[in-house]
């Protein structure tokens, strides 16, 4: 589904934030993406998301090398795949019902789909009830449920959650993965980046490790660290 081969990202001021990645990421897997802090997470993340362009090597997404799309074509590109950010990116004028039928809308989706989709998908996340209520009124792990529900409700294979815990308290933090493995096991692919030790540790999941801009590790079950 995903594969990256050969893929480095040089910025202008000669920083390599990326150097000669390989990595194959199938249908259906959880992987984590840990490493310190300027490791090159959060630009593998930006290069998935064609937000930058690899300096060199291919990243291939269901057979399409995306590095050759054009700039109308990334849109499309981007209908499979739902992403999760650190700091929820809502939009604080808009209720959550509008906040998650805002990204039907994007693709165009018909009002009859969202008024249908948008209260399953809220329900799924544990906000039913929250769906007149405003940004604002939220808690920071309900805000992060209304995220993971804008991301999954047009069903993208693809899941990308970048640090989506790092805001949060840990009970919070565990409710959130827990939505993140149900809906890793109704079949979509999950791409997590995150420094959060405990829930690497706890979840098994197949784990990476970037240090400088490479892959120091792959690991099936894995860990976080070397000594796991």
């Amino acid at each position: 589904m995903i594969i990256l081969n050969g893929v480095t990202k040089k910025y202008p001021s000669g920083t390599i934030a990326l150097n000669g990645i390989n990595i194959e990421i199938h249908k259906g897997e959880f992987v984590f993406f840990v490493g310190p802090s300027g490791a090159g997470k959060s630009t593998l993340i930006k290069l998935l998301m064609r937000e930058q362009v690899a300096t060199s090597g291919t990243i291939m997404i269901d057979g399409i090398d995306i590095a050759t799309l054009k700039r109308r074509q990334i849109p499309h590109l981007r209908r499979k795949l739902g992403v999760v950010f650190q700091d929820f990116r809502l939009l604080n004028n808009k209720t959550v019902f509008e906040n998650v039928a805002f990204a039907m809308q994007i693709v165009e989706s018909s009002k009859r789909e969202i008024v249908r989709q948008v209260p399953r998908v809220l329900s799924l996340v544990g906000l039913g009830d929250k769906a007149g209520a405003y940004p604002a009124q939220l808690s920071g792990g309900e805000q992060q449920r209304v995220s993971l529900a804008r991301a999954i409700v047009n069903n993208p294979p693809i899941l990308i959650a970048d640090e989506p815990t790092g805001n949060l308290d840990p009970d919070t933090a565990w409710e959130i993965m827990k939505l993140l493995k149900e809906i890793n096991h109704r079949g979509t692919t999950v791409i997590m980046a995150t420094h959060a030790r405990d829930i690497v540790n706890y979840m098994r999941q197949r784990v990476v490790t970037l240090e400088k801009g490479r892959i120091t590790r792959d690991q099936e079950r894995g860990g976080y660290g070397l000594e796991d």
